[in-house]
């Protein structure tokens, strides 16, 4: 998969952004701060190389003596992890998250038993699929879109 150049993302809310030249190796991390600063099973990692804040720039909480977690103080999206060897951005908050498929895990030995399972799980029956589809129709997003703007938030942006 060719990753776009720059590569660019952002928090949900649009008020943080970055560009970066590239991406570095894409893990996932399994250690319990990571899970914590998530709010998921694991969290998902990539190197930026060349990164710049393009609008705002995070909010920091230092979740230990060597680690800095930076993330969007008005939305509350988890953006960065900082260390004394760099800092890397969360997969999810690219504009285009698919272009970095983690290819290493890390502290394995907080990893939540049940993950290899997780791509077995059954879907939703069909009857229950089309409710869940009609409720998802009339959703109406507020999130910032997967590209740049001029402006945030938006002339039309309500609280």
């Amino acid at each position: 998969m060719t990753t776009p150049s720059p590569v660019t993302g952002g928090c949900q809310c649009g008020a943080v952004r970055f560009a970066c030249d590239s991406l570095g190796r894409a893990s996932i991390c399994h250690c319990r701060m990571c899970q914590k600063a998530f709010g998921s099973y694991f969290g998902p990692l990539v190197s930026g190389n060349g990164l710049r804040w393009t609008r705002g720039e995070p909010k920091r909480f230092r979740s230990s003596n060597v680690v800095s977690r930076g993330f969007c103080a008005e939305c509350g999206t988890p953006l960065t992890y900082e260390y004394p060897g760099g800092m890397e951005l969360a997969l999810g908050a690219l504009d285009h998250p698919e272009a970095a498929p983690p290819v290493i895990q890390m502290a394995v030995e907080a990893r939540m038993p049940f993950l290899a399972t997780l791509a077995a799980l059954p879907l939703r029956p069909p009857a229950e699929q089309a409710k869940v589809d009609a409720f998802l129709a009339s959703v109406v997003s507020h999130q910032h879109p997967d590209h740049d703007t001029e402006v945030w938030p938006p002339a039309d942006h309500t609280s």
